[in-house]
């Protein structure tokens, strides 16, 4: 139970929770500087901060009501200075970093993706599930929006988006279908338009995953620069770490922990994969928290580069 005041949110589960406590247990060196590039609710963060009392923490988020929420549940850290919570993008580490231009942090986390709360917001647009505007931006401040993509690309670029960002096979018959709808109608407004239009064309058994699946995520992947933004990051943040700090990162997909398990190994002259294999939820996890079923962690480690270390087995070798 954790004694941050604070404490958990009542509807977001934080994934690998456990793991991280566990790839987090203070070594020899004193844990004093945290940082959650991934805020939302809070849930890793109170734990985080329950394991190292005497250690203060720097959170970002970019969703406004992820701040509003945090502002209020962890008003006690604020106060007390353990927590600074900041309305900023991890993407934009290397530029926010000038905030705090001489920490080096102990331990640092990204947890990647959508949060519970925000899909269940029909208002965001995140879900096919909830009939809501055709949204998609975790930072309202942003100017493109889902629909702004759906109704605005031509379709050999909106069947390239679908393909690169979604890994969608063959959408072209959903972006045929797409273009004729948004001319002889009008132009996608809702969640349910284009999700209905998905399942029409591809149709669904109402088993697996629904058709619209990928097709969300590439939006979604498209609208926030969720790619391009986690290859800017890693390296300025690899290189915000204490000597002997460590830096978690959950994924949800394989694009995601493509560039991490990339870029990962690409740091290895400073550091090393705190686990050779990495990590996937067990199955008791997968029942307690179903989000965490495409979950994925990996751990940096900087300092005792593996060039000079034999104990971490061959760190180069495929790990999926």
């Amino acid at each position: 139970m954790s004694d941050v005041k604070g404490g958990k949110s009542d509807n977001h589960v934080p994934v690998f929770l456990k793991a991280i406590l566990e790839n987090y247990a203070p070594g020899e060196k004193k844990v004093s500087t945290l940082f959650d590039g991934t805020f939302g609710r809070g849930g890793h963060a109170a734990e985080v901060m329950a394991m190292f009392p005497d250690a203060k923490m720097i959170a970002f988020d970019w969703d406004e009501e992820a701040i509003a929420f945090g502002s209020e549940k962890f008003a006690s850290e604020i106060s007390e200075g353990r927590l600074q919570l900041v309305r900023a993008n991890f993407q934009d580490f290397e530029k926010e970093r000038a905030r705090f231009p001489n920490v080096k942090f102990d331990r640092m986390l990204l947890d990647l993706g959508v949060s519970s709360p925000q899909l269940d917001q029909a208002h965001r647009g995140f879900s096919f599930y909830n009939d809501g505007p055709l949204d998609m931006r975790m930072d309202q401040r942003l100017t493109t929006t889902a629909a702004d993509l759906v109704n605005d690309l031509e379709d050999q670029d909106l069947a390239r988006l679908f393909i690169e960002y979604g890994e969608v096979q063959k959408p072209f018959r959903v972006v045929n279908a797409i273009v004729q709808d948004r001319q002889a109608k009008k132009p996608f407004e809702t969640t349910k338009e284009l999700a209905g239009l998905i399942e029409r064309v591809d149709g669904w058994q109402k088993k697996g995953s629904h058709p619209a699946t990928r097709y969300f995520m590439a939006l979604r992947l498209k609208v926030n620069e969720e790619l391009e933004g986690l290859s800017r990051a890693l390296p300025s943040m690899i290189d915000s770490l204490a000597d002997g700090g460590r830096l978690a990162v959950i994924t949800f997909h394989s694009l995601e922990d493509r560039i991490v398990k990339h870029l990962f190994k690409k740091y290895l002259d400073v550091g090393h994969l705190v686990n050779r294999k990495v990590i996937k939820p067990d199955e008791e996890e997968i029942r307690s928290n179903p989000r965490s079923r495409s979950a994925k962690l990996r751990v940096f480690e900087k300092g005792q580069p593996y060039a000079s270390s034999s104990s971490y087995g061959s760190q180069n070798e495929s790990d999926d």
